[in-house]
């Protein structure tokens, strides 16, 4: 797990944690307590959606470690002026990534599914809460192993990618087809810019 402090954001969203677990096991029960969750009352509603206050990313469709590190600040700020589009900057990380603004789409697309085996877990928070205490708390929701974020590019679906981000008619991708590293590189370069420029283009 990667942790990063953004001391520029408020001290209550300024410690980022980002870990790729793999050889997921419970991918399909925790998209059903996430679910649940969100409309749970009284405290055990309090405690279950503290549970699963993290972002839970499909990494088949992440590009780059920049891609999420993208959609995170985009997520910081939106939050920090209060122009966020979703529920929670957890949420808003999964609506920066996809490519409309249809927000049920996003968490549909970007969010865990019932099948993952791979998932990119991010928690945002203050200084306050340790690393140590975030692996925790993530282990105990997610049963898989945490492995180095460089792993990330043998999860990458970039046929996926390139069809939710409608690239295969883009000329550049179309004419790096047959070199797969300089391909991905574009691709790459693309998505990351697209998720930079989304809350300009709003």
């Amino acid at each position: 797990m990667e942790s990063t402090t953004y001391s520029h954001f408020d001290a209550s969203h300024s410690r980022v944690h980002i870990a790729l677990l793999r050889k997921v096991s419970n991918a399909s029960a925790l998209r059903a307590r996430i679910i649940a969750a969100a409309t749970a009352e009284g405290e055990f509603g309090e405690s279950e959606r503290e549970a699963v206050n993290f972002a839970f990313v499909d990494p088949r469709l992440i590009t780059s470690k920049l891609h999420i590190e993208t959609a995170i600040i985009q997520a910081l700020i939106a939050e920090s002026q209060g122009a966020t589009r979703t529920r929670t900057v957890h949420s808003e990380i999964l609506y920066n990534l996809n490519p409309t603004h249809n927000i049920t789409e996003a968490i549909r697309r970007y969010g865990v599914s019932d099948t993952n085996t791979d998932v990119l877990v991010v928690r945002i928070d203050s200084p306050g809460l340790s690393s140590q205490e975030v692996e925790k708390r993530m282990l105990n929701a997610i049963e898989g192993t945490i492995v180095p974020l460089t792993e990330l590019e043998h999860v990458t679906d970039w046929a996926a990618v390139k069809k939710y981000n409608k690239l295969n008619n883009e000329v550049a991708v179309k004419e790096a087809a047959k070199d797969p590293k300089r391909e991905h590189m574009i691709v790459d370069e693309i998505v990351v810019s697209s998720v930079a420029m989304k809350s300009v283009m709003n």
